[in-house]
């Protein structure tokens, strides 16, 4: 047929068959792009969702861990890749250089959170006479911190080090690597009774494994070297010196086991237990909510000559507590220091200045009901003080003057305050256990008010750490009631035990009969930022069944209900222990080649596949030009055959449908398809929401929020995918007589909708994608709650990250399905530009009760006939 005829038969509308074959096969092609479009689309949510998540886990609030890291890393890459397949697809190859540009960016990303072991290469054991700093990567810094000490000159045990690169062998040799990687993946560690199934696994597999025969046969050549050189029966203190343990930031106090009075016969057992020790619950949960990997972490193992002590304790270079008062502070008990740091007893505790010749400033002397020695067949054992010389302090005046100026000559040495284990021998000889760095010295709280009105039900408790807390009283006194423990409760114990440490990061304080400061939960409770008050007698008993408390942790005293003067006088914002931590590091220096955005003017000449630098540019660059491929209204195209602008009402609207199948009655001519001749019914219900009231347009705006508004627009980086586009006026339906499916984007907003409405009702569904905005963060954050708090409200489920918001009903009846779109319907529309007027209340208040009014009488039915007539 000629083009003349060709043409006659348009103008009087006849189609020869050609014609029409040509057309189903454009709408065939069309559509299989319009699934290829729907499949980029959905990588694209997924992949940015990764994105926000790794941006939130960045802010440091969260906890998480290197398999984390690397499961968003994997989503954000794989659904980048799906994007760059679809995208591939739907252009037939033209961009296939961006498959280059993705594997270069995602070997970037590996290089920072791909593990990989280290070799067995080193000793695998060494003296303690040999070891200082330099042997930290062998020794871990606990041994390597005491082999310093013995070269200042100072008294410490003998021993030797077992080591990273025997840990590594032992694992290896074992097959004990593969299988806990393999156990940790199973397992949520923010679920305690997993984390405790896990842990009671991992130690029964390390407990139950062979050490390699050279790695034995050297341990026990060492202890049998070690026995020769001390006087009497040999025993040992096994303990724990792992890789990152004793750091700045980082003291892993308490969280793994030693081993006192050990013969040498049984230091293979005694081994495996402190390695095993590493997958305790308390240890797991600790590294995780600091951010450091496991697989990063080898246990080395010293073993010290017990030293058969008349008192111990810990000296600290400057108060924990209160490190503004510039003075040091030392703990000491009768007997071996365990009972200080484990929280079992009451200690002395003297408060010295920390001049050249410190001078002593105060003590607290409580009575003493026990000591703990060593056992002279092995471990440990406890006896009964009778009544005379318990309430005397432990330490004599000359002793404590000679330990004081010792502790501050070892901060010198290490250039920061310290936390130094002691013992004092028979011979009443100092001799040191072990040095670490002070944690969470930053930012002495102002001291709360010492009267505020009313009476306190617990007083003259020993601070523990600083600050002030508020909730319902918890009482634990057997494990399993860690399980039930509640989100912000105050924690209620007999004895300051390192085992309730994984509660920490729930609790609002810490109230416990007996400990002290000096303990290793004490240290943890000031690493996390959470008041604790020890030694107050009685406190179960009159707790118990207490409903709201206020800890005052800076002073020692805890009363009943709410005191605002202390909650306001000492408020204090908790540490973010993930900020700087290696798995932290790791994600930052990954995100660089996944969360920023460089491509942004899409008519750029730079706005090609080479020039995507991260995996946001290659979803910002597919999303741009996929779009562009299938809504492209240039004359002839047949997305412009197929595309069918929207009239309502007699005037064109902003609006552009796709027919995927059923969803117009007849086939409408032209560029325009009325309102009437659209049947698909999940966009009729949407269509009453949107349509029901209309819009009174923006709201009017503060001077702040029109200034934050200017800010957005010529600094804001990320409000992709809401930038500059040839398409930002367009709003695509693309429809069916079930389905809905909107891609809308309106000034800085931008929202995706999904809607199904089946003949089975498990598979309908209503899903919806919101985010962008021209205000600031805050007012965006805040708005993206307010709509999430209102569909809540109407039977959505919600999920928040910052200013996204996604929100999905499913397996609901189609008359419900219909409802939620009514809603949606009007929420897109009156919710757009309230982010300007946020952060005022009351202009803000206005908006939300005028929204909810105005979804009742929409639910009602009163407007309906009004928005269809």
């Amino acid at each position: 047929m000629s083009g003349i005829v060709q043409r006659v038969a348009r103008i009087l509308g006849l189609r020869s068959h050609e014609d029409e074959a040509m057309k189903r096969a454009m709408q065939i092609d069309f559509r299989r792009r319009c699934s290829q479009f729907r499949q980029l689309i959905n990588a694209n949510n997924r992949a940015l969702e990764a994105m926000s998540d790794i941006e939130e886990l960045l802010n440091g609030t969260t906890p998480f861990d290197l398999l984390g890291v690397r499961t968003l890393c994997a989503q954000a890459t794989a659904n980048v890749f799906k994007m760059v397949r679809s995208l591939d697809g739907m252009t037939n190859g033209r961009y296939k250089s961006l498959y280059h540009r993705l594997h270069e960016i995602q070997k970037k990303i590996g290089e920072h959170v791909e593990g990989g072991r280290d070799p067995v290469a080193g000793p695998l054991v060494l003296s303690l006479h040999d070891i200082s700093m330099a042997n930290v990567g062998e020794a871990g810094p606990k041994m390597s911190n005491l082999g310093e000490l013995q070269r200042m000159g100072l008294a410490v045990p003998p021993g030797f080090v077992i080591t990273a690169s025997a840990f590594r062998l032992f694992f290896e040799k074992a097959g004990l690597f593969d299988a806990v990687e393999r156990l940790i993946r199973e397992t949520s560690p923010e679920r305690l009774n997993e984390c405790h199934m896990l842990s009671a696994a991992i130690r029964k597999r390390v407990i139950e494994s062979d050490l390699p025969p050279a790695l034995e046969s050297t341990i026990i050549a060492q202890c049998k070297s070690l026995a020769e050189q001390t006087d009497g029966e040999l025993l040992l203190a096994v303990r724990s010196s792992a890789q990152g343990e004793d750091l700045h930031g980082a003291s892993f106090a308490g969280q793994y086991r030693t081993k006192l009075g050990i013969r040498p016969e049984n230091v293979i057992q005694a081994y495996k237990d402190v390695v095993a020790s590493k997958y305790d619950v308390t240890a797991m949960v600790y590294r995780w909510r600091r951010g450091i990997p496991d697989e990063r972490m080898a246990m080395c193992v010293g073993c010290l000559a017990m030293v058969r002590a008349e008192a111990g304790g810990v000296a600290y270079s400057l108060d924990p507590v209160d490190p503004a008062s510039d003075t040091m502070v030392i703990h000491a008990s009768l007997g071996l220091a365990s009972q200080v740091v484990d929280g079992e007893g009451q200690a002395d505790h003297y408060r010295l200045s920390r001049e050249e010749e410190p001078k002593h400033i105060e003590s607290y002397v409580p009575c003493k009901r026990f000591r703990v020695d060593v056992s002279d067949e092995e471990g440990s054992c406890t006896t009964m003080l009778d009544a005379n010389g318990h309430d005397l302090p432990v330490l004599e005046e000359e002793i404590l003057t000679e330990l004081s100026r010792y502790v501050l000559e070892i901060e010198r040495h290490f250039e920061d305050p310290q936390d130094v284990e002691w013992a004092l021998d028979k011979q009443k000889k100092i001799v040191f256990l072990q040095a670490r760095p002070m944690t969470n010295l930053d930012g002495a709280v102002q001291q709360p008010l010492a009267d505020v009105g009313q009476a306190p039900l617990l007083d003259k408790g020993q601070p523990a750490s600083a600050g002030v807390g508020y909730g319902p009283a918890f009482v634990a006194q057997k494990n399993s009631d860690a399980l039930h423990f509640p989100e912000g409760a105050v924690l209620v114990v007999s004895r300051a035990l390192p085992h309730w440490a994984p509660l920490l990061a729930h609790a609002a304080a810490v109230v416990a009969e007996t400990g002290s400061a000096a303990g290793h939960l004490a240290n943890v409770a000031r690493e996390f930022g959470v008041p604790a008050v020890f030694g107050l007698e009685n406190a179960i008993a009159v707790l118990q069944g207490m409903d709201m408390v206020t800890v005052d942790g800076s002073i020692g005293r805890v009363f009943e209900g709410r005191v605002s003067e202390l909650l306001k006088e000492a408020h204090k914002e908790r540490p973010l222990p993930m900020l700087g931590s290696p798995v932290h590091t790791m994600l930052t220096k990954a995100a660089q080649y996944i969360v920023p955005l460089n491509l942004l003017d899409p008519e750029s000449p730079q706005f090609t596949p080479g020039s995507c630098q991260t995996l946001h540019d290659i979803t910002r660059f597919c999303h741009e030009k996929s779009v562009g491929q299938l809504f492209d209204t240039k004359q002839g195209t047949s997305r412009n055959i197929l595309a069918k602008r929207l009239r309502y009402k007699g005037a064109p609207s902003m609006y552009w449908l796709i027919d995927l199948g059923g969803a117009f009655s007849g086939s409408p001519q032209g560029k325009y398809v009325e309102f009437e001749h659209v049947v698909s019914r999940p966009f009729q219900f949407l269509w009453e929401g949107i349509t029901v009231k209309q819009w009174a347009g923006p709201p009017a705006m503060d001077v702040k929020g029109f200034a934050s508004i200017i800010s957005q627009a010529a600094s804001n980086r990320h409000l992709e995918p809401a930038l500059a586009s040839n398409f930002e006026v367009r709003n695509y339906f693309m429809l069916s007589d079930t389905f809905l499916s909107l891609q809308s984007r309106l000034g800085f907003h931008f929202c995706t909708l999904e809607a199904l409405m089946a003949e089975e009702e498990e598979e309908n569904y209503v899903s919806f994608r919101f985010k962008g905005g021209a205000a600031n963060l805050d007012r965006r954050v805040m708005r993206a709650e307010l709509v999430s708090d209102i569909l809540e409200e109407h039977g959505f489920r919600t999920e928040l990250r910052y200013d996204a918001l996604l929100a999905r009903a499913e397996a609901l009846p189609e008359q419900e399905i219909a409802t939620r779109l009514r809603v949606l319907g009007y929420v897109m529309i009156h919710t757009k530009q309230l982010d300007m007027v946020m952060k005022n209340q009351t202009t803000a208040r206005n908006y939300e009760n005028r929204i909810r009014t105005d979804l009742t009488t929409l639910l009602t039915g009163q407007w309906r006939s009004e928005a269809t007539s």
